[in-house]
């Protein structure tokens, strides 16, 4: 063997050894115009350890230097009352792939605030992305690590619609009161969030007479609302909460979309939500994955834990019976080839 071979064969093992070793980094950014701190997974040479955030154990190289991976940006918006650690097994993905993930704790509608989900929340999520991308492009940590001018974003359920929102979509408050309206039967946790549920009893017909009531006089707002940022060049909305949108404004969608749904979500009827997206935009958007046995919670990973939540949400969080996480870590793995094939020259 000449020298080139054995320093070609000497460089690739290093390269093997490294990504051997490498952990998936954690750290923190400040939040820009008053926003919640924004939490960033990356690649990093150092080493994992136990991590604990909260009631999740974690694996990660916490404020660890950060390596050069792919230069790009993934932005998660979570779902209502969520955050970051429900998306660690997805980020950790996309991190070996060689992206940066970053996840903002939206403002009113998080784990540690529930003041205004729902449209409130739903106004105001967009831009926190794009201020989310400011931020983590100005941390000194991720300097010439990064181009941000080709971004993706990922979304769950109400962080689909932001998803949705950054993929061209436009929609109104008014489309959410006149969808109630039609479907607060057969859609009620949209409508009414986790405060009450349906039991099959005499007082079903109270609980929808009062959501209807709660709902015209708080959402009669029938102006249109979007949002756009260039940067956004690739979108993934996961069970998302769609019914508000304009369908013909994502026939077309403004980068490229993919969607991932759930076939036993109790939480946004497909039929309703993505089914109608789909219905819009196929074939110029991809159904990425589609898992007819999970459930609305289905694809948060690690899960969050149902003790811990009230019975309505556990009940609409939990995994249906027989499904098979297996499926959880190959969606994941999707996911991160659609944003390599769309975001990686």
């Amino acid at each position: 063997m000449t020298i080139f071979p054995r320093l070609f064969l000497g460089a690739a093992l290093a390269a093997c050894a490294l990504a051997a070793q490498a952990g998936l980094g954690l750290a923190t950014v400040p939040g820009v115009q008053g926003d919640n701190p924004v939490t960033v997974f990356y690649p990093t040479a150092q080493a994992d350890a136990v991590v604990q955030r909260g009631p999740f154990t974690l694996a990660a190289a916490e404020d660890a230097p950060a390596a050069r991976g792919n230069g790009r940006l993934v932005v998660f918006s979570h779902g209502t009352g969520g955050n970051a650690w429900v998306h660690t097994d997805l980020a950790r993905t996309l991190v070996a792939a060689g992206f940066v993930v970053a996840v903002p704790l939206h403002r009113g509608d998080n784990a540690f605030d529930h003041a205004n989900p729902g449209p409130d929340s739903w106004k105001m999520r967009p831009a926190e992305v794009s201020r989310a991308i400011d931020a983590v492009a100005a941390s000194p940590r991720f300097t010439g690590l990064l181009e941000v001018q080709r971004v993706g974003v990922y979304g769950l359920s109400a962080g689909g619609h932001t998803a949705l929102t950054l993929a061209g979509g436009r929609w109104s408050p008014s489309r959410f009161v006149r969808h109630c309206e039609a479907h607060i039967a057969d859609d009620f946790p949209f409508c009414v969030g986790l405060i009450t549920a349906l039991k099959g009893d005499a007082f079903d017909a109270v609980k929808k007479k009062l959501a209807l009531m709660v709902i015209r006089q708080r959402f009669d707002d029938s102006a249109w609302y979007t949002h756009q940022d260039v940067r956004v060049q690739a979108v993934v909305a996961t069970v998302p909460a769609a019914a508000v949108f304009d369908p013909a404004s994502l026939a077309t969608p403004r980068v490229p979309l993919a969607l991932v749904t759930a076939g036993r979500d109790k939480w946004l009827a497909p039929s309703l939500h993505s089914g109608t997206i789909l219905a819009a935009c196929m074939p110029r958007c991809t159904l990425l994955a589609d898992l007819p046995s999970a459930g609305h919670g289905s694809l948060l990973s690690p899960p969050p834990p149902l003790d811990r939540l009230g019975e309505i949400a556990a009940d609409l969080l939990g995994d249906p019976p027989g499904f098979d996480r297996a499926q959880v870590a190959a969606a994941n793995r999707s996911v991160a080839s659609f944003f390599t094939r769309h975001l990686v020259p």
